[in-house]
């Protein structure tokens, strides 16, 4: 009698012990994730509530059809105040070229601004003074892009300019991605409870991670030519994990 107690014990708390491993295990993964209750199989004496823990991914593509166009002038005199004068001219020629474009007020952001000594190496002495101001455009004709740049660099006069896709409103492809992503956490978890041999109960916790891809091609204004640029829009990643 005494010999079957021990053995019922002792297989008990294998079993606990395992189960808590299995589960130390999967939650080592630093991952977003939906956490599914099973039933217990026998009730113990310890708090621990066994779950399956596990993650689902979905990728939903969409082209993009808004681009952020960064675009800059710079200017360095003498003086801090002629590099100023002189940087407020040629903003307000790049500013008077993208309005000419179809640019809203709305849609021109200064994102930069800056007046400061220039510094020569390697005696970090002054030999004049630089000022530049930098925009951010927002262009809604992503299939016209390159046009819109060889604009801004060969009659607006910008010097720094830089170029990346977005969408205007990403909340319909994220919540596809994010379907998906569930529908791919639950059908994992039921693999997982299915080779541990329990069964799936309730959704317990869920946690979302949602991130868009953004392509940001680059733009040298030396190859400013008579040639067109041409920058290829693509499509754009809404990634969702759960």
């Amino acid at each position: 009698m005494q010999t079957n107690l021990r053995t019922v014990v002792t297989s008990a708390a294998a079993a606990t012990l395992c189960a808590l491993v299995a589960t130390l295990a999967v939650l080592a993964v630093g991952r977003p994730s939906i956490l599914l209750a099973s039933p217990s199989a026998a009730s113990t004496t310890t708090t621990f509530d066994p779950g399956v823990i596990t993650s689902g991914d979905a990728i939903v593509s969409r082209k993009p059809d808004l681009a952020l166009v960064s675009v800059g002038v710079d200017s360095k005199q003498s003086i801090a105040t002629a590099a100023q004068q002189d940087l407020a001219g040629k903003a307000a020629k790049l500013i008077a070229r993208a309005k000419a474009l179809g640019v809203a007020d709305k849609d021109i952001n200064t994102s930069g601004y800056f007046v400061g000594p220039n510094y020569v190496q390697p005696d970090n002495t002054i030999d004049g003074y630089r000022a530049s101001e930098q925009l951010l455009i927002k262009w809604h004709n992503v299939d016209t892009v390159g046009k819109t740049l060889d604009a801004l660099v060969q009659e607006g006069g910008a010097t720094q300019i830089s170029v990346a896709f977005t969408l205007a409103d990403a909340k319909a492809a994220q919540a596809e991605a994010r379907t998906l992503a569930i529908a791919d956490a639950r059908s994992r978890a039921q693999a997982m409870a299915g080779a541990a041999g329990v069964k799936l109960g309730k959704v317990l916790r869920v946690s979302d991670l949602s991130t868009s891809g953004s392509s940001s091609p680059g733009y040298d204004v030396r190859l400013a030519a008579p040639a067109a640029t041409q920058v290829p829009v693509g499509q754009l990643d809404v990634q969702v994990s759960d």
